[in-house]
Order: structure tokens, then sequence, then C-alpha cells
């Protein structure tokens, strides 16, 4: 079954005192696109946490947000001593150049460039961080992606509804195409009888035929029909596999259109224009749809 391209997953998890958030948002794009915010100290982690999200997303943009919050006590930060102590030294030597007053406070020393550093863990650490890392994206992947299914199936029962708006569209063209024909055979007949009425002229049965199987080569739509249903079955089974059918129903509607518009331009007749409109209609919907589609 199809799935939408938008959703949200979350997860969380405590470990060794630190409380690990992902919070994950999917919505549309043509591509593939993310945008991490990982915490400085598990930043050597984007890379894998990349790799992850592309082999489990497969179309739209992705913001992928890591919180962690340590409730043990301990900081998630260093602070600089040496960039500290360079700040109050240059500060004290101002001071004492310009026979100033010399008052510095170190809270507002932290704010300064610099001072404050992530706290840089071992390996062991490292290894910890990894781990619950990428198993709560992992969690939060499985949510966005069970929340994208479900929207999925509600994306394909309106798609497969305008399908049978379609269906039933073209079965009435169908059957109308074949009166056409006969139609306009008896309005040229009766048209030039009227013409060379006056001139007391016989119109040659030769000739008539002739006229009317040019007009049927040219009005012929029996070719745009059938290739109209194979799209329609493509489009189907596409809709009900279990792979990524974005891009190909996306392409697949666009044909759909096109052989709409030119049935459009070949049937020289009122109500079947009419029921062309109605597929076209139902076709934008569907490429608007589609859109939605992963």
């Amino acid at each position: 079954m199809i799935s939408s391209m938008t959703g949200f997953g979350e997860a969380t998890a405590e470990v060794d005192g630190v409380v690990y958030t992902v919070e994950m948002r999917t919505v549309n794009n043509r591509y593939f696109k993310s945008h991490l915010r990982l915490p400085d100290i598990v930043s050597f982690l984007e890379g894998e946490v990349e790799k992850l999200l592309r082999s489990r997303v497969h179309r739209g943009t992705i913001n992928c947000l890591l919180y962690m919050k340590n409730v043990s006590g301990e900081g998630l930060f260093d602070v600089d001593e040496n960039a500290l102590q360079g700040y109050i030294m240059k500060l004290r030597d101002i001071a004492e150049a310009n026979e100033m007053e010399s008052r510095i406070d170190l809270a507002e020393l932290l704010t300064l460039p610099g001072i404050i550093q992530p706290l840089c863990p071992d390996e062991a650490q490292a290894d910890t961080m990894k781990g619950v890392v990428l198993e709560l994206i992992g969690q939060a992947v499985d949510q966005l992606k069970q929340m994208r299914l479900q929207e999925g199936a509600a994306l394909a029962e309106d798609l497969a509804a305008n399908c049978r708006v379609i269906r039933e569209k073209l079965q009435l063209i169908r059957d109308r195409s074949g009166v056409v024909l006969e139609e306009y055979h008896d309005k040229l007949e009766k048209r030039v009888n009227e013409l060379v009425a006056g001139a007391k002229l016989e119109i040659d049965g030769e000739t008539l035929a002739r006229e009317t199987a040019i007009f049927a080569e040219r009005s012929d739509i029996a070719e745009e029909l059938t290739r109209l249903d194979s799209h329609l079955e493509q489009f189907t089974e596409h809709c009900q596999s279990n792979q990524d059918a974005g891009r190909r129903l996306d392409f697949i509607s666009q044909e759909m259109l096109r052989e709409a518009n030119t049935i459009a331009s070949k049937a020289s007749d009122a109500q079947i224009g009419r029921w062309v409109i109605d597929i076209k209609c139902a076709i934008d919907r569907i490429k608007e749809q589609v859109q939605n589609v992963e």
C-alpha cells in the first residue's frame, strides 16, 4: 500500500542519567531531504543518522531533532579554563592601562565565545550514546512510517475513487464513439442533399462513403481509449504495491492527461467533450494527491 509523505514520530529513553528525546517530522518533497539538529556532544553521529534515515525514508523533507537532558547532575559541557583565564588577564590589563576599577562577572564571562565547550565523551561514552541515539532514531522512524501508511490508505481510497470516475466516463465515450460516426454520415448526407437539391444533382454514394471514412479515421479514438485504460491498470497496480510509488504514479498521471487531451482534440462530439472534461478534472485531482505520495 502507498504511503503519505507527511508524518510524525518520536521516541525517548533515559540512559546513564541522560534523557534522550527524538522528534521527527516529514513533509512533501519531490526528493529526499533531511534537516538534522543534534547536540554538539553527539554531532559525530550526523553521518550515521543521515545514512539511517535515507535507508528508511525515500521521499520527502524530514526534520529530525534530538534533545539531551542530564538529570544526574553532571553537565554535558566543559569550561575552557585557558580561554577563560585569557579573557580575565586581558580585561585586567585593559583596566590597569586605563586606571579603571576591574570588576569581573564570571557569569557574564561564560557567555563569551569559546568558553563553554561541549563535553568530549570518551570511547565508552561515545559508544553508549551512539547505540542509544540510533536506536531511538529507528523507533521514531517506525512510528513515523506507521502514520504515513495510515494517511497513505486514505490517499489510496481517494485515488481509487477518481480512477473509477475515469473508467465510467471512458465506457460512456466508448459506447458513444460508434454512434457519432453514424450521426456524422446521416448529417453529411442530409447536408449535401440540401445543397445540391437546387441544382437537381445527386450525391455519389461512393463519395459520401469516402468522406465518412476520412472522418472516421481522423476522429478514431480507440487507440487513446486503450492506452488510457492501460494507464489506469498500471496506476491501480502501483497504488496497491509496497514499493515507493510516488514518482511512478506522478509520471503515469501525466500520461493519462496526455491521452485525455488527445481524445478531446480528436472526438468531434459535444457530449464526448463534456465527458473528457470530467476525466481531466479527475486526473487533476489525482495529480494533486500524488504529490503527497512517497
